[in-house]
């Protein structure tokens, strides 16, 4: 089962496809708009940021993850954020993610960043992948998250 990974603004027969698929990983009714038009707005290619990226398996979307300025968190002094990583329940466990993150860490390396942050409330997952734990920062709501950064020419 071989996994292709593809910015979506390169495969635009993808794209409601795609909208939705972000939208149902980390939506809720009331945000589609917010996905839609984020996604809509980073089609074009002259920006290297944001980019979103779906895992395809024979043209059916497995995973997805983002490229983005800003991860809606207090840091905005820190940038891209590798977002939205999702892998199908059926398709976890057969090192899918870690495929998606080996890409992102490529694709920042290529558009010229040294660093890649993620925030996240997971424990343990990214540092077995070798992301080191920097700081907290803060949603709106004031809630509390790790921020994480990877070196991306490793």
């Amino acid at each position: 089962m071989k996994v292709e990974i593809i910015e979506l603004s390169k495969r635009l027969d993808l794209l409601n496809d795609g909208i939705t698929y972000f939208w149902n990983c980390w939506g809720n009714d009331s945000n589609y708009q917010f996905y839609k038009d984020c996604i809509e707005h980073s089609l074009d290619n002259k920006n290297a940021l944001p980019k979103f990226y779906l895992a395809l398996i024979e043209n059916d979307i497995v995973g997805s993850y983002a490229l983005l300025t800003n991860d809606i968190i207090s840091r905005q002094d820190l940038m891209p954020w590798f977002a939205c990583l999702f892998v199908n329940d059926e398709h976890r466990n057969k090192g899918i993610a870690s495929q998606l993150i080996q890409h992102g860490i490529s694709e920042a390396h290529q558009k010229g960043f040294e660093k890649l942050y993620l925030s996240t409330h997971l424990i343990s997952f990214y540092e077995k992948m070798g992301w080191e734990h920097i700081a907290n920062g803060y949603h709106v709501d004031d809630s509390e998250i790790k921020i994480y950064e990877k070196l991306t020419s490793v």
